[in-house]
């Protein structure tokens, strides 16, 4: 199947086609889980509509470490379950999705005897409840293999490293593929249009207007089931029905980039903290990202803070595994911080400590709500969300295969090689963004320019309403990119501005927020670094 355009640019009639029809399921949310679940159940033959408040992935699912893994860390916490499904997921995602799959080893270093055979055993367990094949199974470096091959690490503490492939995707491409899946199988899906209110008349009915600037429009939409899986605004679409528990504990975790010469890893290097968290170093083409941070944070909202205290638990932490790296605040290409939606147990753990296994839950009017879960098991969630579904409403409904149909960009695998005319950078980011796509759109970017291509790509094919769709969640140039890809903004505008009818103080607005999001992310780290007495250099000064 040729995947079918996700296309906003004609609005009214897109918002005037969800108040024209009763649905089978209306998904609240279009981060990665709503997508999953809007994609199974289109899959099956439902009818489906999904709306989203603000862009596709605009929250958890464009901030998050971008890793599919299997959890390791979960084993020893109990959570076998939570490993077993997401360590087979990761196989079923490179199966479906190749470009958006990338494999990576991760580095474990180890200081013993003792803790080499403790890790060695965890992933003897992990590799088979996860059906791992045998080519990617662990292997063991010695002290001077690990010299070799991640010079950069200090150690005078360690024996060597134990080594196993995990994968790297873009999470917000990843959530973008998954919708436009849900599309070419029929489902209607709206961004920018948030509900706020919800009743059940027999059916549901949803009220929803428009978060567009300049838009005024609203909907009325019937369905006779509702899926909430807005994330970390769970809580506040349940509150639309009346006055409900809270479920969620919200975390946020932070990450930073850097240029890969600063920090030139070869592989994801996995780093003990002083607090016994884990965090990693991963190379992505021609920059590194360290992270995660894990606090709570008590805010719902998109864009959350970065704090001076964020910064140095990372630098602090890298530092401390590798100390010769060139790491100072100044020096940060970008960042990003997200929030993770957890559901609470009341415990007072710390949020590390929470179980990250999904829960569903069913409000008194019959709609379901869903919390926790991770990205690298989000298309098992879904399945078991859609069953839930079917069972509770007794829809007529075929099995789930969404395991088995590639998503748009996936339907085979796209060598760099075979793009030409891009130099060998552009060619590798274009095949790993954009997969069985990258051919055509590198054509009209030998015409166009590349920016030009990608933001009219976006807008065309991928439902971007806004400049930040594009330059933070599409391209991804907001995180890697030459001064966090603010010198592109201009050029973008222009292109989006002739497709989606903007005049020049709308394309002035849509700049401005870009360059306003950047700054406000980089307070923090500005802070940190003239307090060190450094004056900063122009990635800082953004």
């Amino acid at each position: 199947m040729t995947a079918q355009p996700f296309n906003q640019t004609h609005r009214a009639g897109l918002v005037g086609k969800l108040s024209g029809e009763c649905f089978d399921v209306l998904v609240i949310g279009g981060g990665i889980t709503g997508a999953g679940v809007a994609r199974d159940a289109a899959m099956r033959g439902l009818s489906v509509a999904l709306i989203e408040a603000q862009d596709l992935a605009s929250g958890t699912s464009s901030r998050s470490s971008k890793m599919i893994h299997g959890g390791l860390r979960y084993l020893v916490s109990g959570d076998v379950a939570v490993v077993k499904e997401s360590a087979s997921e990761r196989s079923t995602l490179h199966r479906i999705a190749p470009h958006l799959a990338q494999k990576t080893p991760y580095v474990i270093p180890t200081t013993n005897l003792k803790s080499k055979l403790m890790l060695r055993a965890a992933l003897w367990a992990y590799e088979r409840l996860g059906g791992v094949a045998r080519e990617d199974y662990h292997e063991v470096w010695s002290r001077e293999q690990l010299a070799e091959r991640e010079p950069l690490i200090e150690r005078s503490q360690l024996n060597g490293a134990v080594v196993y492939p995990e994968f790297l995707t873009d999470d917000a491409r990843l959530t973008v593929a998954t919708v436009r899946s849900a599309i070419d199988h029929g489902a209607v899906v709206s961004t920018y249009l948030r509900a706020v209110n919800i009743r059940r008349e027999g059916d549901f009915v949803v009220s929803a207007v428009s978060t567009l600037p300049g838009d005024q429009s609203e909907a009325t939409i019937k369905a006779r089931a509702v899926i909430n899986a807005a994330g970390p605004w769970v809580d506040q679409v349940c509150g639309l029905e009346g006055d409900q528990p809270a479920r969620l504990a919200l975390s946020r975790g932070v990450h930073l980039v850097f240029d890969h010469a600063d920090l030139p890893v070869r592989n994801t290097v996995v780093m003990r903290t002083h607090d016994a968290r884990r965090i990693f170093a991963v190379p992505l083409g021609q920059y590194t990202y360290i992270g995660t941070t894990d606090d709570y944070h008590p805010k719902f909202e998109y864009w959350p803070p970065v704090t001076e205290q964020d910064i140095e638990y990372l630098l602090s932490s890298t530092r401390r595994v590798m100390p010769d790296a060139k790491l100072s605040a100044d020096r940060i290409v970008s960042v990003w911080s997200g929030i993770r939606p957890l559901v609470g147990d009341g415990s007072g753990r710390a949020s590390k400590e929470l179980s990250r296994k999904d829960e569903v839950w069913t409000s008194s009017s019959g709609m379901l709500s869903v919390g926790g879960g991770k990205l690298s098991a989000y298309r098992a969630m879904a399945e078991r969300i859609v069953d839930t579904l079917i069972k509770n409403h007794a829809f007529t409904a075929r099995p789930c295969a969404t395991g088995e149909v590639p998503l748009p960009g996936g339907e085979s695998t796209t060598l760099a090689a075979s793009l030409e005319g891009m130099d060998r950078v552009q060619a590798e980011r274009l095949a790993r963004l954009y997969g069985t796509e990258a051919p055509a759109l590198a054509r009209v970017a030998l015409e166009t320019g590349l920016v030009p291509a990608e933001a009219r790509h976006a807008v065309l094919y991928e439902g971007a309403q806004r400049l930040e769709d594009y330059w933070a969640r599409r391209s991804s140039r907001a995180w890697f990119d030459e001064a966090a890809g603010l010198s592109i903004l201009v050029e973008a505008a222009e292109e989006m501005a002739g497709l989606l009818g903007w005049d020049d103080a709308r394309k002035k607005a849509e700049i401005s927020n870009c360059q306003d999001i950047d700054r406000d992310s980089r307070v923090g780290f500005i802070t940190h670094t003239n307090q060190l007495g450094g004056a900063g250099d122009a990635r800082a000064a953004g």
